[in-house]
């Protein structure tokens, strides 16, 4: 439901950011919220979930994650939750990435913020609906 939710947000998203005249911002802003809603979801902290199975034979790096967090606690934070999972892929990923001799990601600087946004997006679409289940009675 929830990656549902996330990828019939993004047209809506992408309208937004085109009559806001954001033009060359909407493609990192785009390219961050798949990733975001793809890979980084808040339902990490489940070690069976459909978000770590996303991961194919990488999953096995998120199971120290789900370890770490309670399912619909800090993870689940609108802001620190998407922290958690950006720092934890970091330090997980970078020293990996180093070992294996993998070059480090080279993209404008003017991506930043709208890759950033793109990432954050889909989490909060995530958390609000877990939020909105809970309250009706679903969760």
């Amino acid at each position: 439901m929830h990656l549902a939710l996330e990828l019939a947000f993004l047209p809506f998203l992408l309208l937004v950011g085109y009559l806001l005249d954001l033009g060359k911002a909407l493609f990192p802003l785009a390219l961050g919220y798949l990733l975001g809603s793809l890979f980084l979801s808040p339902d990490l902290d489940l070690a069976q979930s459909r978000a770590a199975r996303r991961w194919g034979i990488l999953r096995f790096i998120w199971r120290p994650y789900a370890l770490l967090f309670r399912h619909r606690g800090l993870s689940h934070h609108p802001v620190l939750g998407p922290l958690s999972r950006f720092l934890y892929l970091g330090l997980v990923l970078s020293p990996l990435g180093l070992a294996l001799g993998f070059p480090w990601p080279e993209f404008p600087l003017s991506w930043l913020l709208p890759l950033l946004v793109g990432l954050w997006l889909p989490q909060l679409l995530h958390i609000l609906a877990d939020r909105l289940r809970v309250v009706r009675g679903r969760g």
